[in-house]
């Protein structure tokens, strides 16, 4: 009884045509046919009222609804008093609110399961006690605890316990992790098991899970372009619903045929197909990860022509391992890799991490170096038992006068990432560097081109020999290298095959997200600054899931046209039967309210076929491997 009441006083306008119908035909059972008209034709005006308001708002923000034919069935059928099909069209128009919120409420499931699992609460460590305080109070380098079962308030980093994470809330993987000392974790995921004692890297407002929160909200509620679209086919389905209702009226001289005819035009498949297509496809792909902003993104996203990549920690791992070593003047190449690893032994750079991993995986032992000086970014120098040690570029064996003259070897003919080392001013070895490619690119390129995209870039400031090598295995020949963020824009607006879509996950690759038509940046593991200039955000750290996004935007809009244009044709096959005037308007405005169920549960397919979708996808890659 209480959720009827509550149904009724969110629906007031529907409650109350609900009750004038109700009462209506009791007094038409009661014997009472003029009273019975008289409640119905008011009711109907009644109704008719906030659609004539809506109209009027409409046309006056430059915009052409499809109202009037809504409004012209309700006042041509209390014209000819016709008032039962008057009060159909009134119940079908005010049912079609709830039944519309229904839908949405359905697809808006996933996203509102965010806010649901919103911490509120911390639990702030200060001088030996535990005080409960908002989680927006909490400060950068304090200590929270966390107990079991309880929500992550903050971005934070394990100091104490040992645990099991649930992190589908922030990335849609559903597997817990084990979590311990000295790991992160993200706001907004689920201790399962022990007691954690943790310290806050980021403020409740810049935490991972807000932001997450932020774009969802941005993204419900925000109107796409193709809603417009609905209303441009509006245009001439209101043309031709009003010809083939007025050339009825002329040919038979009869008022009824027009209602006939017009009360078949209603115009819900247009309303509600678009955006209940574009909410469900936006929540599915929050279900898989995918963070689309809006609706607009989506739309474009469907459109893409022509997909860019930044390489580095987006189609590769982003961190190089040795590929091979070369060996000069009689060195071998445990000699170079360990004069090598005793300079980079107390650097973090990239290079350096990948030849001191490359030592303890073969169990070499090396002497650390003395004296070690950074070479002005070019490389390191150091002493080893006397001897003077060199690492770095070609540039700097050059500056040093390092000798570099060797038979039938042509040192600037390197390809991809090399590293030069020097023993007392002779060239010892060259250690050649290679990025792997993600495991999961090679199905990321062949999802998009059986999505139909067809052209591919990469634009990275990676050298154009290491660009290549990725290039190469992914069947990528467009590649642009060596760029600083001006120039990845620049690569960017020199294609011509529009719409263009860019991946990346770096600080760098913000200006190129912002300017690309499609911003896709890979949020597990990039920068803030590329999330927050993105249009789609990949919440995992999982490339082939932009493959994900393409084809749910293309799925999505391919049903909303199909929604659309699906419900103009059986209204237009209707009115072409109506006009024949063998049925009376009242079945018209019945049979219309079938139509709109039919139209909405098409519309959302785009959120729950997917998973099907999915599957087959799955089941034809196994096939062809």
């Amino acid at each position: 009884m209480k959720a009827v009441f509550n149904f009724l006083k969110k629906y007031k306008l529907l409650s109350f045509v609900i009750v004038a119908s109700l009462i209506s035909f009791g007094l038409y059972l009661a014997n009472y046919p003029h009273e019975s008209n008289i409640i119905l034709a008011i009711a109907v005006i009644v109704a008719v009222f906030p659609l004539l308001w809506d109209m009027l708002s409409t046309i006056r923000n430059g915009r052409y609804g499809i109202d009037i034919l809504a409004a012209t069935a309700m006042i041509a059928s209390v014209s000819v008093e016709q008032y039962w099909t008057g009060i159909v069209i009134a119940l079908m128009l005010t049912g079609g609110e709830a039944l519309e919120d229904y839908a949405e409420s359905r697809a808006k499931s996933e996203l509102r399961s965010l806010l649901k699992h919103r911490p509120e609460i911390a639990h702030l460590i200060k001088n030996k006690t535990t005080v409960d305080v908002k989680v927006s109070s909490v400060k950068v380098g304090e200590t929270l605890s966390i107990l079991p079962g309880e929500v992550v308030p903050v971005d934070c980093l394990i100091l104490s316990g040992n645990t099991s994470v649930n992190e589908s809330s922030i990335t849609g993987e559903f597997m817990p992790k084990t979590k311990g000392p000295g790991d992160n974790l993200l706001s907004g995921s689920i201790n399962l098991e022990g007691s954690l004692i943790i310290k806050v890297v980021h403020q409740a407002k810049d935490s991972q899970y807000q932001q997450i929160i932020d774009l969802v909200q941005s993204a419900s509620s925000s109107e796409s372009p193709f809603v417009r679209l609905a209303d441009k086919y509006s245009i001439p389905f209101t043309i031709i619903s009003f010809m083939i209702a007025g050339g009825t009226w002329i040919v038979s001289g009869q008022a009824i045929r027009f209602l006939e005819v017009i009360v078949v035009a209603t115009p819900c498949p247009l309303l509600l197909a678009a955006p209940i297509a574009l909410i469900s496809g936006m929540s599915k792909a929050t279900k898989h990860g995918i963070i689309i902003k809006n609706g607009t993104a989506l739309e474009k996203l469907a459109q893409v022509k022509t997909i860019a990549f930044d390489k580095t920690g987006t189609l590769s791992i982003g961190r190089p391992t040795i590929k091979s070593i070369k060996t000069f003047n009689n060195y071998a190449e445990e000699e170079v890799i360990s004069y090598a690893a005793s300079l980079e032994a107390n650097s973090n750079h990239v290079l350096a991490l990948a030849i001191t991993s490359s030592l303890k995986s073969k169990n070499i032992k090396f002497t650390p170096a003395k004296k070690v000086k950074e070479l002005f970014g070019h490389g390191l120098s150091g002493s080893i038992k006397g001897k003077d040690i060199l690492i770095g570029r070609l540039s700097l064996m050059v500056d040093q006068n390092v000798d570099l003259k060797l038979k039938g070897v042509d040192l600037n003919k390197n390809d991809g990432t090399v590293t030069y080392v020097a023993v007392n001013k002779r060239l010892a070895g060259t250690i050649f560097f290679t990025d792997e490619i993600r495991k999961e690119s090679l199905n990321l390129m062949d999802r998009l081109r059986r999505a139909g995209i067809k052209h591919f870039k990469i634009i990275t400031g990676d050298g154009m020999g290491a660009a290549k090598q990725i290039g190469d295995k992914l069947g990528i020949s467009d590649i642009v290298a060596n760029c600083l963020p001006a120039d990845k824009m620049r690569a960017i607006e020199s294609i011509r095959n529009h719409p263009v879509a860019f991946v990346g996950d770096g600080v760098n690759d913000a200006p190129v997200l912002t300017v690309a038509d499609v911003g896709i940046a890979l949020g597990a593991k990039g920068s803030t600054a590329a999330s927050e200039s993105a249009d789609v955000v990949i919440m995992l750290d999982d490339v082939s899931k932009v493959a994900s996004a393409v084809e749910i935007a293309k799925r999505t809009f391919y049903i909303a046209k199909q929604s659309i244009l699906v419900g103009i044709l059986i209204s237009i096959g209707l009115m072409l039967i109506f006009a024949t005037g063998r049925f009376k308007p009242i079945y018209g405005a019945l049979l219309q309210e079938v139509v709109d169920v039919v139209v909405i549960f098409n519309s959302l397919r785009a959120h729950g076929a997917w998973s099907k979708l999915r599957a087959a996808k799955k089941e034809e890659l196994l096939k062809q491997t």
